[in-house]
């Protein structure tokens, strides 16, 4: 009691108080989420559960929690996603797998505080999308549910594997090869930022035993393949290992020629899901991740009825006769896959943001596009936009979808450079000035509700928009957005990061 004169002794807490008290002084600066990764794909499924710790950064209310620690508890066994006979995910299976690593690792569902569902491949059509869906339906508001397209899984893939941390710590260029069960994915990274990504339908499961008739999985790939060298593609055909050898060689003449930057030929040009690679730049390293990996690297040896085997062992030859190019193991190999989600909520002033009429919020997981320009000098909008386009695409996302454009602001909020950050974000998403999804602006700087003003009121842009500064985003980041809270006048703002190994 200070107020007092009596003496008093600042030493008369007993060591209960003063642990509970360091107690409550963490609780308020960090926060502890268990987490769970699900990896739902063409060729295996499998999950994980991790433990990760954020500490806030500074005392203000928004500022930034940041991952100090990430702790996987549990690795599920590596499941081969279970298809029906009409080609669509076994989703019964599926939970069921699922149910059995909860008890595994005796984990509870209600023990998860967030998490992240990845769908590839097969498991984003839409009926396989629609049943996944609904075994995550209790976790609607804690997961974050990505399904990504060849691009995404480009980006997921040079991320979860290791290849971008590895790009940064090297200060490299590495070209990263992802090459799963039905194809491989490409991703030219410098020096920690992603900078072009390409897909082929190559992978290691193109021909695959189905566990009880037979040889009797012939992807279209592989097919195109058979077709040139003359085989026959029937069960009985395919149970001679010579004549999956044949496949495989060829299919890996075509990922070699993908790989060192070759002009493909006729057969090459079909197999491409994406554009090819941008090669202005040179990579100095390649790394690799996949199932096929695991071969290539000397990891596995066991078979599992499909040609990924004999495959890595061709690629593997190919790339020693035609690249001198060093090849690194980046960490993650077949578990090139999220952690989890990190989930924490920062409050934003209503004071210094642009908020769009009431009905438009809340809104929750809007995928974050983050333009990593530096927009600290003068502003060329068709430069701009073209990057917030080519970042959209990398997601496979429309630029007239929902989404979030984080970037960050310097220097002083001069009007024409505001005018030109504006019209190219106006330029990107939406050219004719109208749009019917929320668009988000997330800035690193203080001109969050000039900008707001700026694109309504005089670029034209008409739509829902919502414009918030004071928040830092990142590559694959997820938001939500809550109503304003009046008092006192804050607008909730949750951000979710994915992590990975």
């Amino acid at each position: 009691m200070h107020d007092l004169d009596e003496d008093h002794d600042h030493n008369a807490m007993s060591e209960e108080d003063k642990a509970a008290m360091a107690a409550w002084i963490w609780s308020q600066e960090s926060v502890e989420l268990k987490t769970i990764g699900i990896d739902i794909g063409s060729s295996t499924s499998h999950l994980l559960f991790a433990k990760v710790t954020l500490q806030r950064q500074s005392q203000g209310l928004s500022a930034r929690f940041l991952v100090t620690n990430r702790e996987v508890l549990w690795r599920s066994p590596i499941m081969l996603t279970p298809f029906l006979p009409n080609g669509s995910i076994d989703a019964g299976t599926l939970e069921e797998f699922i149910k059995a690593c909860y008890r595994d690792a005796r984990v509870r569902r209600e023990d998860i505080d967030t998490g992240a569902v990845i769908l590839t491949g097969e498991a984003i059509k839409r009926s396989n999308a629609r049943a996944i869906d609904e075994l995550f339906a209790e976790e609607a508001g804690k997961f974050v549910c990505a399904t990504a397209g060849h691009k995404l899984e480009c980006t997921l893939a040079a991320h979860g594997s290791g290849a971008v941390a590895l790009s940064k710590a090297q200060d490299a260029v590495v070209l990263h090869v992802d090459i799963g069960g039905g194809t491989t994915k490409l991703a030219m990274i410098d020096r920690g930022q992603i900078r072009s990504v390409a897909a082929f339908a190559v992978g290691g499961r193109l021909v695959a035993h189905d566990g009880r008739t037979g040889w009797t999985r012939v992807d279209e790939s592989a097919e195109l393949v058979a077709e040139e060298l003359g085989l026959p593609v029937t069960p009985g055909a395919l149970s001679n290992a010579m004549t999956r050898k044949k496949i495989a060689v060829r299919l890996a003449e075509l990922a070699v020629d993908q790989i060192v930057g070759v002009e493909r030929d006729e057969l090459g040009a079909k197999l491409e899901l994406t554009e090819p690679l941008d090669r202005t730049l040179k990579p100095t390293i390649i790394t690799f991740s996949g199932g096929v990996s695991e071969y290539i690297f000397g990891t596995e040896e066991a078979e599992f009825g499909d040609i990924a085997k004999a495959l890595a062992a061709a690629i593997r030859t190919g790339l020693a006769e035609r690249s001198s190019l060093p090849i690194m193991d980046p960490g993650n190999r077949i578990r090139a896959t999220v952690i989890g989600a990190s989930q924490f909520t920062v409050q934003v002033s209503g004071k210094t943001i642009y908020l769009p009429p009431v009905d438009a919020l809340p809104v929750h997981n809007v995928p974050v596009i983050q333009v990593g320009m530096d927009l600290s000098d003068e502003i060329a909008p068709a430069v701009v936009t073209k990057r917030i386009l080519d970042k959209i695409a990398q997601l496979d996302l429309e630029p007239s979808a929902r989404l979030a454009v984080a970037f960050p602001w310097h220097g002083d909020p001069e009007y024409s450079r505001l005018a030109s950050a504006a019209t190219a974000i106006r330029d990107a998403v939406a050219p004719d000035g109208k749009r019917t999804n929320l668009l988000c602006l997330m800035i690193d700087g203080d001109v969050g509700r000039t900008m707001g003003r700026l694109l309504q009121d005089e670029i034209g842009l008409e739509g829902p928009l919502v414009s918030i500064d004071g928040v830092q985003l990142q590559e694959l980041d997820y938001v939500d957005v809550g109503e304003l809270i009046s008092p006192p006048g804050v607008v909730p703002v949750v951000i979710k990061s994915l992590l990975f190994s």
